[in-house]
């Protein structure tokens, strides 16, 4: 585990170190890893720093709303308004890897407009340890690493937490005193519900997507999962009122883990489950079916691409 006594003020230090007297923007998407970043980098640079939360359109229900309120206290937080730029860009894919690196360029440009607003040099990231394990390999590709364009207009990137584990940023986040909203809250990938959908992305597919991971997250809290999830995963037939309906099929996925290397699929009680369907069949006329994966990690993976 990380000795948080060390690990803080060497962090502060080395962003300190890197960025000097320049200005940066930090990529702030609400999770516990690029909070605790902003934490550490307001820390170490206090006004040189403007956090940038860019709503995609591709992120969970009131996700920008919570942003708001927690991050209040940063004078400097930006709200970038880019649901159509995104949706846009990402019109009739639906390679999961041409995803990723979609989204990752479009991060990045939004970034390097904001930062060309405010005069800065450098752009903070969250990135952590897996991140990098999985891009460098053949897992996949992260939106903020291998999902990166080959030209970027930064002098230069910082990853203060680039060799921690999930377990150690959360870990950082208590030593730093963020609140449990942020410090405990399970993750959520970078490219939002775009992993968590099927082939191309549509608005149809986004509301369903978006309204199921609620319901799950709801319903799940008090198995303290390490990642509840809802996907959209293909259409079948079902039977809605006294209608044949070809509809959506929507996979519920909870896993606990340790570091989100390997994973297991928690154990759900039947009602639950019960609970679960009803009321994400109940959300949209067209959602036909939910089902429960059991798979654990390997051979799957948390998310679905």
């Amino acid at each position: 585990m990380v000795d948080t006594e060390t690990f803080v003020p060497d962090a502060v230090a080395e962003i300190e170190d890197e960025i000097g007297d320049a200005n940066a923007v930090i990529a702030l998407s609400g999770g516990v890893d690029s909070s605790t970043a902003a934490a550490l980098a307001y820390e170490a640079i206090g006004t040189q720093l403007t956090a940038v939360y860019v709503d995609t359109g591709l992120m969970r229900k009131g996700e920008t709303d919570e942003i708001r309120e927690t991050f209040d206290y940063m004078d400097s937080l930006r709200i970038v308004e880019a649901q159509d730029r995104f949706l846009e860009a990402l019109e009739g894919v639906t390679d999961p890897e041409e995803k990723r690196h979609i989204i990752g360029e479009q991060f990045i440009r939004e970034f390097e407009t904001v930062a060309k607003e405010v005069d800065a040099d450098y752009l903070v990231q969250g990135t952590i340890y897996p991140d990098r394990i999985e891009s460098e390999g053949t897992i996949k590709s992260h939106h903020n690493v291998g999902g990166l364009p080959e030209v970027v207009d930064f002098e230069g990137i910082v990853e203060p937490m680039r060799d921690l584990y999930k377990d150690e940023v959360r870990e950082v986040a208590r030593a730093l005193d963020l609140e449990e909203v942020v410090s405990e809250r399970m993750p959520f990938p970078g490219p939002g519900l775009a992993v968590r959908i099927i082939g191309e992305i549509t608005e149809e597919k986004l509301e369903v997507a978006r309204e199921a991971n609620h319901v799950v997250e709801e319903e799940l809290e008090e198995y303290e999962p390490w990642q509840a999830l809802a996907a959209v995963i293909g259409k079948a037939t079902g039977v809605k009122g006294d209608n044949r309906v070809h509809g959506w099929v929507v996979s519920v996925r909870s896993v606990e883990s340790r570091d989100g290397m390997t994973a297991r699929a928690q154990e759900i009680d039947w009602d639950t489950l019960q609970r679960i369907q009803s009321r994400i069949t109940g959300s949209h006329e067209n959602v036909a079916r939910v089902v429960y994966d059991v798979t654990h990690k390997p051979p799957a993976t948390i998310e679905y691409e």
